[in-house]
């Protein structure tokens, strides 16, 4: 067969028409088919997708505000009242109304406005359920395409009833049975016909007849309701006058009684909307990462804290993962949820203050460095002063050199400057950006928390530290089934490894340090109990306190400050602010949360030091036991600061000559 070149242009159009067709053709079969799969499942009747805590528990619904009934369970009035105002061939058209759509044609062509009214009552549920509320053409087409569809495979009593189900009737609730029990605390199955009309005839303009809002513009419009109902015979003369004699009392709004646990549902409706859209059949089972005894105890530990600073408009955010799954087990974005809905512990990006000095540390100790390397010359460095640390010294004077686990101790800022300079702030933020923490700035005070942080992702990077180097993300939505029992998400456990089991190992020594004797010592005397680690963080002047502790069964992480960063108020330091909340949490939720003993990997050994000097311990000395990868350099020399034997102290006498003298011997060739 040869192929006939085009000549002329008619022919060249008459190819491009032909290739049009085929294309819109494709995509019209291609989009009909997937509609028709979505409108099939529409066949399994009204319901709701449940979420499961990780009790294996029903927990809550995906909208608490939607009640949905079986039509019988819904009064005939109101029935009546909605086909009569929506849509009176409801029963006889096949989903679309050519005369509904002829008449709003002629008007809207008289007001030279877009397409718009005549859409029957399948019309209107195609677009709650597929589509959105733009007045365009292309939306109106499929709108009547997808009224087809659901005609062609549900009864009309089945679109009934799941139009009431999910009609939105103002103020955020959707459905005529919630909207009768906000509107009369009853059941829609025993709405009078005046209580029906109104409730009928908010559906056209929900926010403007709003009956809580403008009662008088809903009976109006319910008296309109009544007089289609008598003209299309579904009650009689008499009825429609006695229904316009009542004027239907309505109860004050109620607001959903959903402030438990609220802050981890919205967030798990969300992360569920994200993934599938936002209105799914029903039967659906979502398993979640969460345990709600724990999220109830998060909220008691952030309501007390707040409530102990007595501060007013201070707002806290509080996250806990399971450091070996990435599991979300609670989360609480904010001081109060019916107040402000804003998330603060997804959402809020603030400076960390020295809770970020963590990761400064694992990279150095992952770059060679060991807990007792000398971080010298820090009176060279100009940094501020850190308010969270009294110095040691009884003459105030700062020291000239500190090891690692001193200044991570101490939380050290002018340390913590020059190691990042010693280590290279690239180093930094790689395993910065490795645990999850982007954008930071590469400046001179990157290990001093100037950057900015989610509490969720801080508190994720800290997995690394009872994760042996391993980050796991967070996972709050573990697996979705549909209602046919077929998993539809299996969110598998995401862990990446940022730096060694060693270097992580040696974090957890550092960190429990903190606890032991450093800034987090108030841990101890609010009742913390068992091998626990974590960093305080408090930025200028106060704005933002931290604590991101850590057990081996879960990692913490809490934000106190506000919203406009402000000052907290006077010595508003992490310690004081941030860390009894932490504190309460671990206390609540210790028997189910048990700290055991961290597991120290095998490419470590442990050598007896002095916890002062950090060397060879002599008589006298108080010890404690240093873990070194093979590769760091063990300290040979004695604790000069403690008395130690005879022997020991002409030991170190004679060594003390020795380094003297070779370092005149040196300083000689050097001339």
């Amino acid at each position: 067969m040869t192929l006939v070149r085009p000549r002329r242009w008619t022919d060249w159009l008459a190819l491009a028409l032909l290739a049009a067709f085929v294309a819109a053709g494709s995509v019209s079969v291609w989009w009909l088919s997937r509609s028709a799969l979505a409108v099939h499942r529409l066949t399994r009747g009204i319901g709701d997708t449940v979420f499961y805590g990780a009790d294996g528990q029903p927990w809550f619904r995906l909208d608490e505000q939607r009640h949905d009934v079986a039509l019988s369970e819904i009064s005939p009035e109101l029935q009546h009242a909605v086909v009569a105002i929506e849509d009176r061939r409801f029963y006889h058209h096949p989903g679309v109304d050519p005369i509904g759509l002829a008449r709003a044609a002629v008007r809207d062509l008289r007001a030279r406005g877009n397409i718009e009214g005549g859409s029957t009552l399948t019309q209107q549920l195609a677009r709650t359920l597929f589509l959105s509320n733009a007045r365009t053409y292309g939306r109106k087409v499929k709108e009547a395409g997808l009224a087809l569809l659901i005609e062609s495979q549900l009864t009309k009593n089945q679109i009934l009833e799941l139009y009431l189900n999910r009609v939105y009737l103002s103020a955020g609730v959707y459905g005529v049975e919630t909207m009768s029990e906000h509107l009369f605390r009853k059941p829609s199955k025993s709405l009078t016909l005046p209580e029906a009309a109104l409730v009928a005839g908010l559906i056209r303009a929900p926010s403007a007849l709003s009956p809580w809002s403008n009662y008088d513009g809903a009976l109006d419009r319910s008296h309109l309701v009544l007089a289609q109902m008598r003209a299309q015979g579904f009650i009689t003369a008499a009825e429609d006058e006695a229904a316009r004699r009542v004027r239907p009392r309505i109860q004050p709004y109620r607001q959903p009684d959903d402030s438990r646990a609220a802050w981890a549902k919205e967030f798990l409706r969300q992360q569920f909307r994200n993934e599938f859209g936002g209105d799914h059949p029903p039967d659906w089972q979502v398993h979640t990462a969460f345990h709600p005894d724990l999220q109830d105890a998060a909220e008691r530990a952030v309501a007390a804290g707040i409530q102990r600073l007595g501060i007013r408009g201070l707002e806290a955010a509080l996250v806990a993962i399971d450091p070996s799954t990435g599991d979300l087990l609670a989360l609480v974005g904010g001081a109060n949820y019916s107040r402000n809905t804003f998330n603060r512990a997804v959402r809020s990006r603030r400076q960390p203050g020295s809770a970020f000095k963590p990761i400064l540390y694992a990279a150095a100790l992952d770059h060679g460095f060991s807990p007792v390397s000398i971080i010298p010359n820090l009176k060279a460095v100009s940094a501020p002063g850190n308010p969270e640390w009294m110095p040691r010294n009884s003459d105030n004077r700062e020291p000239e050199a500190l090891t690692v686990r001193a200044a991570l101790i101490e939380s050290n800022n002018a340390a913590a400057a020059v190691l990042q300079h010693q280590l290279g702030s690239n180093a930094v933020l790689r395993l910065a950006s490795d645990s999850g923490l982007s954008g930071l700035p590469d400046v001179p005070s990157l290990s001093l928390g100037t950057g900015l942080v989610t509490p969720i992702d801080l508190t994720s990077a800290y997995t690394m530290f009872p994760g042996g180097g391993e980050v796991a993300r967070p996972r709050a939505i573990i697996s979705v089934f549909d209602a046919n029992g077929a998993q539809v998400l299996d969110r598998a456990v995401d862990r990446t490894r940022v730096i060694s089991e060693e270097a992580a190992f040696q974090m957890v020594t550092l960190l429990r340090d903190v606890i032991e004797r450093g800034t987090g010592a108030p841990a101890r005397a609010l009742g913390v109990r068992g091998p626990v680690g974590g960093k305080t963080g408090t930025t200028d002047e106060y704005r933002d306190a931290w604590f991101v502790g850590f057990s081996s069964s879960v990692v913490v992480g809490v934000w106190v400050g506000f919203d406009q960063p402000t000052p907290i108020g006077r010595e508003a330091y992490g310690a004081r602010v941030a860390l009894p909340i932490w504190a309460d949490f671990m206390k609540r939720t210790a028997r189910e949360l048990p700290a055991v003993e961290f597991t120290m990997p095998p490419g470590l050994h442990g050598v007896e030091l002095c916890s002062v000097s950090y060397l060879r311990p002599v008589e006298g000395c108080p010890v404690y036991t240093e873990y070194f990868k093979d590769s760091d350099t063990v300290p040979s020399a004695l604790c000069p600061i403690h008395q130690g034997t005879f022997r020991q102290r002409a030991s170190r006498a004679v060594a003390g000559l020795l380094k003297s003298l070779g370092s005149k011997i040196a300083g000689l060739f050097r001339r």
